[in-house]
Formats: structure tokens, sequence, C-alpha cells
């Protein structure tokens, strides 16, 4: 599980986006949702959104591996789907923020990898809040403000990414992704290939 998570505006769902374009092996966490749908947005694809009691009734039966509240709307990231990419070998990203990362690091800590994602200034995150147009003036004012509390929280984080650089970002995730894919622990079915290699090397002394 690959863990992205930034104020409003640092980047993270573009970084997100990027690189599920780039790999199949890499699915997206979709996250259900009780805010109001933007723009462009398609309900199953950016996010499941269902109304607050649909949520609290996930909640309450436990089908969440990780959920919070932010500016009085509910996220929450559905266990099932998760599960089953994972038995599969496959690999999933998470746009969350950092109290959904510590709830998921209680469950599932040798499964997770976390980045941070900061952005050059915090002058350059409120404009880039004003340029996405997605918000009004007061939320954006409430996202500044939350993104100080937010930003405190980067030493939790395995690895941090300033994000002044879109193209040079990706291709840093793209490399913490494959050099956490290459740790021995995460490598499936490398014991029984060394057992068959050992095999060989034995079947190789009795030929000769």
């Amino acid at each position: 599980m690959l863990v992205l998570s930034s104020p409003s505006g640092a980047g993270k769902t573009s970084i997100a986006h990027a690189l599920l374009k780039q790999d199949s092996h890499l699915k997206n966490s979709v996250s259900a949702t009780t805010r109001p749908k933007r723009p462009l947005e398609t309900h199953g694809k950016d996010y499941l959104f269902i109304s607050t009691d649909e949520f609290k009734e996930m909640r309450d039966n436990d089908a969440f591996l990780e959920h919070a509240e932010v500016f009085g709307n509910f996220y929450g990231s559905p266990k099932e789907f998760v599960f089953e990419k994972l038995e599969e070998g496959l690999d999933v990203i998470f746009d969350i923020d950092w109290q959904g990362t510590q709830q998921i690091a209680q469950i599932a800590p040798n499964d997770l990898v976390t980045v941070f994602i900061l952005p050059p200034s915090f002058s350059i995150l409120h404009e880039r809040l004003k340029l996405r147009a997605q918000d009004d003036e007061e939320t954006i004012t409430k996202r500044m403000s939350e993104a100080r509390s937010e930003m405190s929280h980067w030493p939790e984080y395995d690895y941090v990414i300033i994000n002044d650089d879109f193209e040079k970002s990706v291709f840093q995730v793209n490399a913490i992704l494959n050099a956490e894919r290459a740790k021995r622990k995460r490598q499936i079915g490398l014991s029984e290939f060394f057992t068959e290699f050992r095999h060989q090397i034995q079947e190789s002394f009795i030929d000769v």
C-alpha cells in the first residue's frame, strides 16, 4: 500500500493519477465520501459519492480500512477492494491525509509505504488552490489554515518530496515504488524461486 499525503493543492492527487497511467500493476483505492461531486469527477473512479447515512452504516460495519472527517465531510477507504488487490499481488495507492495514514499504519504497518508531498512554499500553495477554482474563498481560507497543521506531520512519513517540479516529483515517487517492490520481503515467490534454482544447481553437478 503506497500512501500519498499532502495539504490540499500540493499535488498528491495529480501525482497519483500520473503514476496510475504509467503502471498497470498499481491500482487506485477509491475513497467513499459524503462531500458533493465536483465538475469533471466521476462516481466510482474519483470517489464513491455516498450519503452520510450510507457512510455511517459502512463505518459501523467496519467496512473501512481508514476513515476521517475533513471540513465537515466524511472520507473512508473500503477494505474489501484493497485486500482483494493485495491478494492478487498488485499494489494499491492511497490519496489520503495523515489521520488515515496513522489508522492504516496501526492495521498493516509492514505492507505500508508513506510519502508526504510538500509545496515549494506557502504562497505557492495558496496560488494553486485559487487557480484550480474548485472552492470558494472561504473554503480556500479554511484549507490554508488546515495546511499548517497537516504539514506538521511530515516527520511521520517514510519519504518526503518537495513538489516544485511535477515531472520530477512523479519520477521520485515512481522510484520509491520500484525500490520498495524490490525489497526481499515484498517479492512474492522468491523462496520458491531459490528452491528451484538450488535444485537446478544440484542437477547440473549430477550431470557432470
